[in-house]
């Protein structure tokens, strides 16, 4: 699966502009704010429904429109398919996908698979819990067709719960087991999703560690997953443990949406054993291992963003990771200040090369 041709209209910088990018490895070199990142966001929106560079999603929107659009046309198992995202100052965005129009981004997120790496990624390891679970997630998604409805049914339900506990705090344990009915749905949707995560997440720490034995065969790595909740309850009765506790924050403190996972370095946490050097070295491999699974369970190559990469990584480990993810029939779309940056790239056989500057893609 690939992008054939990509079209941005009133996106950031670029009025108009079309790329007709290389089904492999794709270099885009310009001076900083000549939109190199601009072209990796519009290809992030057509997968993820939103931004990698901002939450504030009008800001893409180029001064004085009304609407901004990225479109592309992709390879994929049917031939050539359409896929479009349009953000508008008045209506949010709506996505077209192969010519019908919807505003769920499951809908979106499931047609093209896209990873990403930039100078923010070591954010997997450092930052908060959620990021690592959208982490594992991703894949999930693209496995497993029943873990969207799962997903939805359980943050449904969990919402449900955690209003009803803000009613019934001053009513007590006892009120509010005779109206909980909610529990039985997150423990019942939450156990599948736990299933999933820890399924995958076991075949990731496999392919990690081959990825090391490759790279630094002296570093000991292992992927922990963290519940959520007492490893030694089920949910329902986790849940039902923490009831009093729950009733005083109006929250639920135990499911899938507390789970983390802990990165082990030769036993030790990567957050506290690792440089941010490693950090950034890690997180490539992680990435790595997750494209070799999609495409080992579903037969699925990736769309991989790469942005800045001469800032994350030196030279040896550029060469190791982009080598790694062209080998994985990924295609490539990475950005640098100079292409002297990536000159090992000269060796890949399928290659194109854009120059970015005055609001121009260019291609040599």
């Amino acid at each position: 699966m690939h992008i054939t041709q990509l079209r941005l209209n009133h996106f950031r910088n670029f009025s108009e502009a079309t790329i007709k990018p290389s089904a492999s490895f794709n270099l885009f070199y310009g001076l900083n704010g000549a939109g190199k990142s601009s072209v990796l966001e519009a290809i992030h929106i057509l997968g993820y429904g939103r931004s990698f560079r901002t939450s504030k999603a009008n800001t893409i929107i180029q001064n004085e429109c009304e609407a901004a659009t990225s479109f592309c046309k992709y390879s994929g198992v049917e031939g050539e398919q359409v896929l479009g995202a349009t953000r508008s100052k008045s209506d949010g965005f709506m996505f077209n996908v192969n010519s019908e129009k919807t505003k769920r981004i499951s809908d979106l997120a499931k047609v093209l698979p896209i990873q990403i790496f930039t100078p923010q990624s070591s954010d997997l390891i450092l930052g908060p819990p959620m990021l690592r679970r959208r982490f594992i997630d991703w894949l999930v998604f693209h496995v497993e067709h029943s873990f969207i409805h799962a997903s939805k049914s359980y943050m449904s339900a969990l919402e449900q719960r955690n209003a009803l506990l803000k009613q019934m705090y001053k009513k007590g344990p006892a009120a509010l087991s005779e109206q909980d009915v909610w529990s039985s749905i997150i423990a019942r949707h939450g156990e599948i999703i736990t299933g999933f995560r820890q399924r995958y997440l076991n075949a990731l720490n496999a392919q990690l560690k081959a990825l090391y034995s490759e790279f630094k065969p002296d570093v000991e790595i292992d992927l922990r997953y963290n519940l959520g909740w007492d490893k030694d309850l089920s949910l329902q009765d986790a849940l039902g443990a923490k009831t009093e506790k729950d009733l005083i924050r109006g929250s639920t403190s135990s499911g899938p949406h507390k789970a983390d996972i802990q990165f082990l370095v030769n036993g030790k946490a990567a957050s506290e054993y690792l440089s941010r050097g490693q950090l950034r070295v890690l997180v490539s491999l992680l990435l790595i291992a997750e494209v070799r699974l999609l495409k080992e369970y579903t037969g699925k190559s990736c769309i991989f963003l790469v942005d800045d990469i001469a800032a994350e990584l030196d030279v040896d480990t550029r060469e190791f990771f982009l080598d790694t993810v062209v080998a994985e029939d990924a295609q490539v779309f990475v950005t640098a200040i100079e292409k002297d940056q990536l000159s090992f790239a000269a060796k890949y056989n399928n290659k194109k090369v854009f120059h970015v500057k005055h609001n121009r893609v260019q291609e040599e």
